[in-house]
């Protein structure tokens, strides 16, 4: 029985894992006012890109125009209580040497006049706080992003503050975004392997990924990984892992399924096609000639595709002669004598 055989093509490749995952914003942000009131204006268009400091609710300003001057008005009175404490003490200096007043009396009046300074401090404050919430009756928009549509229209009463506060609209930012994927304890352990070893950098430090979308063949968009996780999730036993990717012409967005390679360092590897594998049970074989012509089965661990061929990480010498054809006929079999012809075995550029 003629068959076609050829070496395995030795080549240096590089290992890229490949893992499933979905696209996040890097900050996500929910829009509530500091102050109640009720809604005069909407200042954006659901859906808009808005930049920070942007104005997009006015609530009605008059209650707190009304306690700012309130508060000018303590901070004035205040003031003129401070002048005639401190024209008060003044005196008392002078008619103290003439014992015109007592001790107790020229003492009582610098307690005043510390009270009356107290007093003056406690109503700037109260001013401050005034101006600040009147400041926050216009809402504006905290970071750059997509605004999400509008909670509440304009009309409707709306409860501020730290607690209970209603929500007006969400924010997320587009660019850069973050594409979030879970690794396996197994390739935790052989990528951190690696970097105790020295032959890959830690994953930790911006290691490179490649990610394609649903729709896509081609693993064009890059980016790098800028945060994985302290603790592995108990149920699923896999790590949380981020990377960070442009994302300059807005096309992903938060949400978007999508899957991506982290880079695995590079190592020698033989490489056959896919044809010349066969399965057994739970193996995979390799068929190859010896010098005596005789068919001999080797089983070996299989790793990707490299430019279109398939990795053999185990099981496979650079100088066995592997069986490309005739693997359908049932002669070609462990043990039968077989007559060989060179073939040859080419590589074609993977997408």
């Amino acid at each position: 029985m003629p068959v076609s055989v050829a070496a395995p093509v030795a080549k240096r490749v590089t290992q890229w894992d490949e893992f499933s995952g979905r696209f996040e914003a890097v900050a996500s942000v929910e829009v509530r006012a500091r102050v109640s009131g009720f809604i005069e204006e909407l200042h954006f268009k659901d859906g808009q890109l808005v930049n920070v400091g942007d104005p997009l609710f006015t609530i009605d300003k008059r209650p707190y125009e009304i306690a700012v001057d309130s508060a000018k008005a303590d901070v004035a009175r205040n003031k003129a209580q401070v002048g005639l404490a401190e024209l008060q003490v003044q005196r008392g200096a002078s008619l103290i040497s003439s014992k015109t007043i007592t001790e107790q009396e020229n003492d009582q009046r610098k307690a005043n006049l510390d009270v009356a300074n107290a007093q003056l401090k406690a109503a700037e404050a109260a001013q401050r706080s005034a101006e600040l919430n009147l400041d926050w009756t216009d809402v504006r928009a905290p970071i750059a992003g997509r605004i999400s549509d509008r909670k509440v229209d304009a009309g409707n009463l709306i409860q501020g503050g730290q607690q209970g506060a209603t929500l007006l609209a969400t924010i997320m930012t587009l660019d850069p975004i973050r594409f979030v994927f879970d690794v396996s304890e197994t390739d935790y352990l052989h990528y951190t392997r690696l970097f105790l070893s020295g032959a890959l950098a830690s994953s930790r430090e911006k290691n490179p990924v490649r990610i394609r979308l649903a729709d896509e063949t081609d693993w064009t968009r890059t980016g790098r990984v800028d945060f994985v996780d302290n603790t592995f999730a108990p149920r699923s036993g896999t790590i949380r892992t981020r990377a960070l990717v442009d994302n300059k012409n807005q096309l992903l967005a938060p949400g978007i399924f999508g899957r991506v390679q982290l880079y695995g360092g590079e190592y020698d590897a033989l490489l056959i096609p896919d044809t010349a594998i066969v399965s057994d049970q739970s193996r995979k074989i390799v068929f190859t000639v010896g010098d005596d012509n005789v068919v001999k089965a080797k089983p070996v661990t299989l790793g990707p595709i490299v430019d279109g061929l398939r990795v053999v990480r185990d099981g496979l010498a650079a100088t066995d002669q592997v069986v490309l054809d005739g693997l359908a006929n049932p002669m070609v079999r462990p043990g039968a004598k077989v007559q060989p012809q060179k073939g040859e075995i080419s590589t074609a550029k993977a997408k």
